[in-house]
């Protein structure tokens, strides 16, 4: 059976026989029999009455009956692996249907840059996703929900704060001081995916990306070669991601779609802490093993001795209880979704409306996510030759946030984590106060005020004409404008507002204009040559604004207006920055066999100076189909193999400020209360392009009728001239400049499976699997550079980016319980020349696996998406596993209480000792852990009920993140403390993503 669905086929209807002819009663039943082209019967075809959700499927030999009210009516076949058709049954109650082989994935249509291609067609290397696999997942941004759905696309949630910035890289990252992120292009619209928020919450950052509905979106294409994104220029080293969201379509009913759903979501799991008579056992321990511990020594806490009863001491009533912080500070969150939408056309006029709200909350108090959308997207004809429309996108995003990272001042989660377990939030007269150097929690989440607001518009006009026959020109004109809005007070109770008192407040406006002219023209000669022509320009300026002000000094708490303080401050900014561009694309067909393409853009950027302005980005590729050729043409299990060949030049300035070039001086610089300006910045006129080479070649292949394919990629990107911030002597007057100094390679694999596992009459089961593999290395760096705390993160020559750099620890002496570090310059003695570099955050492979099934009405999908060989620096635990060391002024994980105690203990947790400098090592590798990880990151389960009345109307239940298998010790093995590319894979204070349920309901009239 499997082995026919390759075969030619022919549609047929079979004539009705004489008494086949519709009865005069209300209801008819319509029998038949569905064959493939070798008439073999097709069992498990689908067959509804349009317009209705009336309908049956065939049995194992191909028959059906169906019941329809009345004559008229149309019939719809659906089968995988063949194409859809749509038979009128007019009077006839006898059917014979077969249905051709469907080559759907070779003729779907693609976005591509400035179009849309056939996938048959794809010389680049292009993947899309449907959204509706994906926009359940309970997140802020959208691209936080493709994470392991595309192949060679490595997407980490850092945190499990909704709206967060999320890390997306297409194929590694190409730069240290550039932007690694990719290019959002929203119908035509170049937005902006870079955080507007200055509010300090540790080191995280809000993102852009969360002000669009994902409800919204019809389509994503991720563009990744330099075929497919060369004609983006100086915007696709790091690839561009299309979003095409919906529209209606002519000659279509009104059709309303609207979709509830309610949920909630938890931590999997929390941090194990030390109790608080464990806590100070562990504390009383290190001072006896420090032999600071001496009868002359009176250690104590608020004025009374430490040591516990057990020790001999007084036994504090402090020590014998423990207060749960992380209990206080983590709920059960909710969230509430709701989208509408109409959608349709008439022959001139199609259109789409649709609003949506979305109120998060995170399972970290008092955090917040709300958005309201409204789309509008809108097209008419103006005549056979001219068409206009627009697409607009209105959101407004507000967000109760928190400072949920690094930092004491205001650290939720720093306060409750890394607060002393047998540390009474109360003193002595019953007052609520900070301990160990943090807020209290209950004073926290009672006064914490930081909140922002984004107003967002993402618009774009466009007009089209028909001017010959063959060529059509097209110019549109796009904005993305965001106004975002924050602010924060801080009262007399915190940290940071004492001691009376702190408010700031921001607001900030990015505008980005955009204008696109193209010019296509495709023409076809004879019967075996095609060809394409595009030439096109850009015009886009980017401007943004900032105002800011503080006051401190309030006469109490009741009074938080900038303007009630009694000094104030303010500050303001302007900042703009122009590109223009040229391109142009043409690309032949030969018979359907041999594909070429060439591209070639020019950008002409005001960030560099006079001299460089203008970079220059050519692409070529190719492609053979090698099913076209006639000794494949007639095997029927091959449906369809190609090989694809690709190189081109790609730019980058994202990220680099708009006057990176110039010399600068600045305001602002008083002396003797006269004003006066100062140099800001040196000049460097000869900075120029950060240029990207990649090759990429490609093989595409389907079998028995495209129920199995795969796609295999191999690519090898090189990035020359790398944007680079250079220390310079504090003598010279300058902190640093911008230069071209690095050189950084990528180079990997990737490959995708899609398999049609079983069809049968009721069931279907299809499986897509990707895995991908990227090797990161910087292949020049004059000197190295540090980041992160402590200097864990290192960028060194011959090294991947993001390298940890540390003390390599070997094992705990069973006989000492010291730890033994690796001294690697063989000294004897264990200093920074020892520390050596263990691992980096690049994973060997990552990827995703689905399962989708369809059983009669019900429909599930389970999604799993994987890392392995990735590590993170779990500094939770470097702060938390001092052994006592720290005294009050930090919490002791309960790992502790594995720790060596007596010669010939085998442990990894050494003896609590804080004068053996091994036992308290800034930097150790016992901290950093294997991060990998496989992770049930959604299972959904549908059933749409049969009804006439309601053509739609589907329930359903969705869990996302329900376990997670992983050694990582932390609560979430993607945690991040801070959302700076250059700082991933350190684990402060970061709450994890959360594991949650939703059950909804979709209606569609």
């Amino acid at each position: 059976m499997l082995f026919a669905l390759g075969l030619a086929s022919e549609c047929l209807l079979a004539a009705p026989a004489p008494s086949s002819k519709l009865p005069s009663t209300l209801e008819v039943a319509i029998r038949g029999k569905v064959t493939d082209p070798n008439d073999e019967g097709l069992p498990g075809v689908s067959i509804r009455l349009k317009d209705t959700n009336v309908g049956t499927t065939t049995d194992s030999e191909g028959n059906f009956q169906i019941t329809v009210p009345g004559e008229d009516k149309t019939l719809i076949f659906s089968f995988i692996g063949y194409q859809t058709q749509e038979v009128k049954i007019a009077k006839q109650t006898t059917l014979r249907i077969k249905l051709d082989p469907d080559q759907r994935q070779l003729n779907e249509v693609v976005v591509i840059g400035y179009g849309s291609q056939e996938r048959k067609n794809l010389i680049g290397s292009i993947s899309k996703i449907d959204p509706a696999e994906t926009k359940s997942i309970p997140v802020g941004s959208f691209d936080a929900q493709l994470q392991g759905k595309v192949s060679g696309v490595q997407i980490s949630s850092n945190t499990g704060v909704p709206g967060e910035a999320v890390s997306v890289r297409v194929r590694g990252a190409t730069s240290i001081n550039a932007d690694n992120s990719p290019l959002y292009v929203v119908d035509g619209v170049f937005i902006n995916s870079n955080s507007m928020q200055t509010i300090g919450t540790g080191g995280k950052a809000t993102s852009p990306i969360a002000d669009i509905n994902p409800a919204d979106i019809e389509s994503i294409e991720v563009l990744k070669d330099a075929e497919a994104t060369a004609l983006y220029g100086s915007r696709g080293a790091n690839g561009v991601i299309l979003i095409s969201t919906k529209r209606g379509k002519f000659n279509q009913k009104p059709k309303v779609s609207f979709n509830l759903s309610q949920g909630w979501a938890k931590a999997e799991r929390l941090w194990e802490l030390t109790t608080g008579p464990e806590h100070a056992t562990l504390v009383n321990e290190w001072w006896i093993n420090t032999g600071q511990d001496t009868p002359s020594l009176n250690r104590t806490f608020a004025n009374r001795p430490f040591r516990p009863a057990s020790e001999g001491g007084r036994g504090l009533p402090e020590e014998q209880q423990t207060y749960d912080r992380l209990g206080e500070i983590f709920r059960t969150a909710s969230l509430k979704n709701y989208d509408i939408s109409l959608a349709g056309g008439t022959n001139t006029t199609k259109y789409y409306i649709g609003g949506g709200f979305t109120s998060q909350e995170s399972i970290l108090r008092p955090i917040t996510f709300d958005r309201a959308s409204f789309k509008v997207n809108l097209d008419q004809k103006i005549n056979d030759k001219v068409q206009i429309g627009v697409s607009n996108t209105f959101s407004r995003t507000f967000r109760n946030q928190a400072r949920a990272g690094d930092g004491p001042a205001g650290g939720l989660l720093q306060a409750a984590l890394h607060t002393p377990t047998y540390l009474s939030p109360y003193n002595e007269q019953g007052v609520l106060v900070g301990r160990a150097g943090f807020d209290n929690v209950t004073l926290l989440l009672e006064h914490y005020d930081v909140k922002s607001v984004s107003l967002r518009y993402i618009g774009n006009l466009y007009a089209e004409a028909e001017l010959l026959p063959n060529l059509r020109f097209r110019s549109s004109w796009g904005i993305d404008y965001n106004n975002y809005d924050e602010s924060e007070y801080w009262n007399t109770f915190l940290i940071s507002g004492s001691p009376d008192g702190l408010a700031t407040s921001s607001i900030g406006q990015a505008s980005t204009w955009l204008n696109e002219q193209t010019l296509t023209y495709r023409k076809k000669i004879g019967a075996n040559h095609s060809f394409g022509v595009l030439i096109g320009n850009t015009l886009q300026s980017d401007v943004e604004t900032r105002t800011a002000s503080s006051g401190r000094g309030f006469a109490n708490n009741s009074f938080r207006l900038i303007s009630s303080a009694a000094t104030t401050t303010g500050s303001s900014g302007w900042s703009k920055k122009n590109l223009a561009s040229f391109f142009s694309r043409v690309d032949y067909n030969y018979a359907g066999k041999y594909l070429v393409d060439f591209s070639i853009r020019a950008d002409g950027s005001s960030s560099f100076g006079a001299a460089n302005q203008w970079g220059y980005f050519p692409s070529v590729g190719a492609a053979w189909r090698i099913k076209q050729e006639n000794f494949l043409k007639d095997v029927n299990l091959i449906s369809d193999l190609k090989l694809r060949a690709s190189y081109g030049t790609t730019g980058n300035q994202n990220g680099l400020g708009s006057f990176a070039a110039l010399g600068l001086w600045s305001g602002g610089s008083s002396y003797q209360d006269q004003p006066g300006i100062a140099p800001q910045q040196l000049a460097n006129p000869n900075l120029q392009w950060e240029r990207t080479n990649q090759f990429n070649l490609g093989l595409n292949a389907a079998f028995l009728q495209e129920r199995v394919s795969f796609e295999l990629n191999l690519y090898h990107k090189y990035t020359s001239n790398g944007l680079l911030q250079l220390n310079l002597p504090a003598t010279t007057g300058f902190g640093s400049y911008r230069s071209n100094a690095a050189e950084i390679s990528n180079r990997g694999f990737e490959l995708e499976i899609n398999t049609v596992n079983l069809k049968k009459r009721d069931f279907s089961w299809s499986t897509s699997f990707n895995v991908a593999r990227n090797i990161n290395k910087i292949e020049k760096l004059d000197y190295p550079l540090y980041y992160g705390s402590r200097d864990l993160i290192l960028m060194q020559q011959g090294q991947p980016l993001y390298s940890f750099w540390v003390y390599k620890e070997l094992y705990v002496d069973p006989e000492t319980g010291n730890s033994v570090y690796e001294d690697v310059n063989k000294d004897g003695r264990i200093t920074v020349e020892d520390r050596q570099i263990v691992g980096s955050v690049w994973p060997k492979f990552f990827g995703g696996i689905t399962n989708n099934l369809t059983y009669k009405g019900f429909d599930a999908n389970v999604f799993f998406s994987y890392q392995y060989g990735n590590h993170v620096y779990n500094h939770n635990r470097f702060f938390g596993e001092g052994g006592g060391a720290r005294d009050a002024a930090r919490i002791i994980f309960a790992n502790n209480n594995n720790r060596w105690q007596k010669p010939g203990d085998v442990t990894d947790v050494p003896r609590p000792d804080g004068v053996n400098v091994n036992n308290y090592r800034d930097g150790g590798s016992r901290w950093l852990e294997d991060a990998s990880f496989l992770r049930l990151r959604s299972l959904s389960i549908g059933y749409t009920i049969p009804t006439r009345k309601i053509p739609g109307l589907r329930v359903y239940f969705v869990g996302t993140n329900l376990f997670t298998l992983t050694k990582y010790t932390g609560l979430d093995p993607e945690s991040s403390a801070s959302s700076s590319q250059n700082q991933p894979g350190i684990d402060l204070g970061t709450p994890p993503q959360p594991q949650g349920i939703q059950f909804g309901v979709n209606l569609t009239l």
